[in-house]
């Protein structure tokens, strides 16, 4: 019986030992790390909300994804205190995640070492660069390093960008700000900026779960960064937060609407409605359907659910 469990936990030494050394975790453990995700995943097991959620999340606020995310019981899921490349340019998408430590040389060399055995080409801060796909967010703790922490400059900015179409989340700082601002549609949520090169830091993991200050994130979390900080929100949640949203979009409008009016008090608004108000209420959403700043089959799925 000892020689069984001694296989066993040698197996499972061993298996870890494989992970750690080739910077990702395998496919089972990111499923077994995700299991509420119902729909489809990338090869590596990262879970993969459609595109047209990503798109529909643009238009979420930082307070309805942290409301929806608290009354699930998600309570460090937020991050504040960034230095953003720009502050009116958000972005949305799946995060794809690496996390790095201060240098060792002995286990720097065996990451570099393996690396180089499974293909990766350049140095380390480049690897997660070349995993990226359309959708992705690039999001890393670099333990928050600012002086010789700058993971990219305008060079990796570029590519970045041209294989994501989004930006980063760096627990870190960056470099090139002149030149990463030129690139339309980038944006960079860091702690700071510093002309320096990085330099005493190794990556020691990609595509695991990782700490971006007071939040856990996990791959193929929805990133949602905007002015106020950023949200990781949890892929089978994503749809419960874009529906949620749109929900509270178009009651805001319609109530506005109908104060603007003068149809009903403010009493009446900002308070539980009566039915004669949700009656009102869905006469409206139908009325106006093809005006309204929600998808036309989003609101048909409301109106279908509702019971006015």
């Amino acid at each position: 019986m000892k020689r069984i469990h001694l296989t066993v936990l040698i197996s499972f030494c061993l298996l870890m030992f494989n992970a750690v050394i080739s910077q990702t975790i395998t496919k089972e453990q990111t499923i077994f790390l995700t299991p509420l995700w119902e729909g489809e995943r990338f090869l590596d097991g990262r879970p993969k909300v459609p595109d047209n959620i990503l798109e529909r999340m643009k238009s979420v606020s930082i307070e309805e994804a942290w409301g929806v995310l608290r009354n699930e019981g998600y309570h460090n899921q937020f991050e504040g205190g960034w230095k953003p490349l720009h502050d009116d340019v958000p972005f949305v998408g799946r995060a794809l995640t690496a996390q790095y430590m201060p240098n060792r040389p002995d286990v720097a060399h065996q990451i570099t070492k393996k690396g180089k055995e499974d293909g990766r080409v350049g140095n380390t801060n480049s690897w997660p660069i070349d995993m990226l796909v359309s959708g992705d967010v690039y999001v890393a703790d670099c333990f928050g390093k600012i002086v010789d922490g700058t993971l990219i400059g305008d060079n990796l900015g570029n590519a970045i960008y041209a294989k994501s179409k989004t930006g980063v989340v760096f627990n870190a700082s960056s470099r090139d700000m002149e030149g990463l601002s030129k690139i339309e549609g980038f944006n960079a949520f860091v702690r700071d900026w510093h002309p320096s090169f990085l330099t005493e830091v190794m990556l020691l993991s990609l595509n695991t779960p990782i700490r971006i200050g007071a939040a856990t994130v996990l791959p193929g979390d929805i990133v949602l960064a905007k002015r106020e900080g950023v949200i990781f929100i949890p892929a089978h949640l994503a749809e419960k937060i874009v529906v949620t949203s749109e929900i509270v979009r178009l009651r805001d409008l319609f109530g506005i609407t109908r104060l603007k009016e003068g149809k009903y008090s403010p009493g009446q608004i900002d308070n539980k409605w009566s039915d004669d108000i949700e009656k009102d209420f869905s006469k409206w959403l139908n009325d106006h359907i093809d005006e309204l700043p929600v998808p036309k089959e989003q609101i048909e799925e409301l109106l279908k659910n509702r019971m006015w």
